[in-house]
């Protein structure tokens, strides 16, 4: 291969590698927007005042914007462009119901197939963490803030466990819609007596799940799983009926709530 060819090569690679940069930059820029609220629900996304707002080309702005239709924050017109999607409570609970039944899928596929050492390690000290948060009588606001950094840490592992890159892909992806993550709901009661109650019940599901995965019980796990998605549920609820707690959940503001 000649010099010249040699480093064309390299030029492209390198502005392939700066395109897609630009490109995740304007998605996360653009995900932080929507669910902060600054783009409403129903608004109209225009994309040249976003190239710039973002500070970057058309080309990673429209790729940020096919993405995020993918992802459902954004819904195609029908004239053309695109704009922030709204969810009503019927939404919410499909997004929850496939994050459950992927992550069912994830711990039978984790107890059928085996979880190797190193993320059995990973995921048990992540376990004993959260044990730590809750044997204390009443939870601080730090404490539930790392509550919620463990519980996320854990969901993704589950996922790495399940031993299937499509498995994996299919959760992260519907993770990306603000309330269907496993941490979507956690902070809405935050306090009260129930406070710590609910997450004691969510981190006994959390060990019942690992026990299905270590004695390869595959039908038991996905159960817990299932049973664990009853939570986010229950949260949701209590998030609708209350404004107050409804604001504490992230991308609240895109939420239709019917009769209100």
């Amino acid at each position: 291969m000649s010099a010249r060819r040699s480093l064309a090569r390299v030029r492209d690679s390198a502005d392939d590698d700066a395109g897609a940069s630009q490109t995740e930059r304007a998605l996360l820029r653009l995900r932080e927007l929507i669910v902060g609220g600054e783009l409403a629900s129903g608004e109209r996304v225009p994309e040249l005042a976003l190239v710039e707002r973002l500070g970057v080309s058309r080309t990673p702005v429209r790729a940020a914007l096919q993405r995020l239709q993918e992802e459902g924050l954004l819904e195609a017109l029908p004239g053309g462009g695109c704009a922030v999607r709204g969810f009503d409570e019927a939404d919410i609970h499909d997004a929850i119901e496939v994050r459950a039944t992927m992550e069912a899928l994830a711990a039978r596929l984790a107890a059928e197939r085996g979880v190797g050492a190193t993320l059995r390690h990973d995921a048990l000290q992540c376990l004993q963490a959260i044990d730590g948060l809750v044997a204390e009588p009443a939870l601080s606001a730090a404490a539930f803030a790392k509550y919620v950094a463990h519980n996320r840490q854990f969901h993704a592992l589950l996922a790495e466990m399940s031993g299937s890159a499509i498995v994996r892909r299919q959760i992260e992806r519907v993770i990306t819609l603000p309330f269907a993550s496993p941490d979507a709901f956690v902070m809405v009661n935050t306090s009260g007596p129930q406070a710590r109650d609910t997450l004691v019940v969510a981190h006994a599901q959390h060990h019942a799940v690992m026990q299905a995965i270590d004695a390869r019980q595959g039908t038991r796990a996905a159960a817990v799983m299932h049973e664990h998605a009853q939570i986010a549920r229950a949260n949701l609820r209590d998030a609708l009926r209350s404004r107050q707690a409804l604001h504490r959940v992230p991308g609240a503001r895109l939420i239709r709530r019917v009769g209100r």
